[in-house]
């Protein structure tokens, strides 16, 4: 018998903003045609030595530039219609309401990782005084305490937090490191970077561009707390999910209907760019808030999420009793083994055998 084998790349969330960008290749991933997308997904959380799996999952783009997730119960081959080698990347899929209840570290630094991407992004949008802060505790995170040997003057600015800054934003990154974060571990920085983050409106958000009724453009984002949609660089729009009681898509139209105070009823109508684009709309909208361990009518859409509720996936979590796993961060921390500062997490080993290897880049 010929088995039909194909390849593909994972790309792990990785440092985002550092110097430039790098690939790290391990090794080589082929497969038989039929392996489903729970294989590789198991594949790569084996590999990252994550156990605490429901907050993560792969996503692709399609040739129409559309950005999928990959659905673990079926045949990769069947989902992806472009021709192989695939481009596939590990990112998080269901933000959790407070990172600090996350049990394990790696699970931390791999969200702080994806926020972190988040914010050089620009998806993560905050006042100056905020963005000052987050970029701060990444560096305290990545290279220690402010070394005057180390850190010439205008060091900060070899760092890309975000799309563009200013030269004074920079300095007052340069001034909380060198003044408020002193003795601050890599863990802690990160642990004060995601409580910081979950407080703002924008935190978890994965925004889909479309246009209001009077053709003006939008994203629209949904989140462990409701559906948010923005303007500029502006939340026009939140409701809470309490309040949404029915979604809705007709071919590239889609309706959100919500019951707020004292009983208003409110119909919030956007114009995706394709009816796929709505369809994928509706289903990240199902899949966030029945996650939320919520009921919710989905209109037009055959889609029903399988995997554990918020309680549940805490519930696994505390059940977890095993020495923590050693974390290889990105920086340049003096008392750890680190890569280089441009890569991600080093990854665990996995023996090598005939049928199959590994190949994960780690890269942005």
């Amino acid at each position: 018998m010929v088995h039909l084998v194909f390849c593909w790349v994972v790309v792990v969330c990785s440092s985002a903003q550092l110097h430039r960008p790098e690939e790290e290749e391990v090794s080589l991933v082929p497969t038989q045609r039929d392996a489903k997308g729970q294989y590789l997904f198991d594949l790569i959380c084996h590999h990252l030595n994550l156990l605490e799996k429901d907050y993560f999952g792969i996503r692709y783009v399609d040739p129409d530039k559309q950005r999928h997730w990959l659905e673990f119960s079926k045949s990769i081959a069947k989902q992806i219609k472009s021709q192989p080698p695939f481009t596939m990347c590990l990112r998080v899929k269901f933000y959790p309401p407070d990172p600090a209840a996350l049990k394990e570290e790696i699970t931390r630094y791999l969200v702080f990782l994806q926020i972190k991407r988040d914010l050089y992004h620009g998806r993560l949008l905050c006042k100056t005084s905020d963005a000052a802060l987050l970029a701060a505790y990444i560096l305290q995170a990545e290279i220690g305490d402010y070394d005057p040997g180390k850190h010439p003057e205008g060091y900060s600015s070899k760092f890309q937090f975000f799309p563009k800054h200013s030269e004074r934003l920079e300095r007052r990154i340069a001034d909380i490191h060198k003044t408020e974060l002193i003795g601050q571990s890599p863990d802690t920085s990160e642990l004060n970077f995601l409580q910081k983050a979950q407080m703002l409106e924008t935190y978890g958000i994965d925004p889909h561009p479309c246009k209001d009724v009077s053709g003006n453009p939008a994203f629209l984002a949904f989140t462990p707390f409701g559906f948010t949609v923005l303007q500029g660089n502006r939340r026009i729009h939140f409701l809470n999910w309490d309040e949404v009681t029915k979604l809705k898509f007709e071919a590239k139209t889609f309706h959100v209907y919500a019951n707020q105070k004292e009983d208003k009823k409110i119909i919030l109508t956007y114009f995706a760019p394709t009816p796929e684009a709505c369809k994928h709309l509706l289903e990240k909208s199902s899949q966030v808030r029945t996650v939320s361990s919520s009921n919710l009518f989905f209109k037009g859409s055959r889609f029903r999420y399988s995997g554990r509720v918020a309680k549940e996936v805490m519930e696994q979590s505390a059940k977890i009793k095993r020495d923590p796993p050693e974390i290889h961060r990105a920086g340049l921390v003096p008392s750890r083994s680190c890569p280089s500062i441009t890569h991600g997490p080093r990854l665990t080993s996995v023996p090598r055998t005939r049928r199959r290897a590994v190949h994960i880049s780690i890269m942005e």
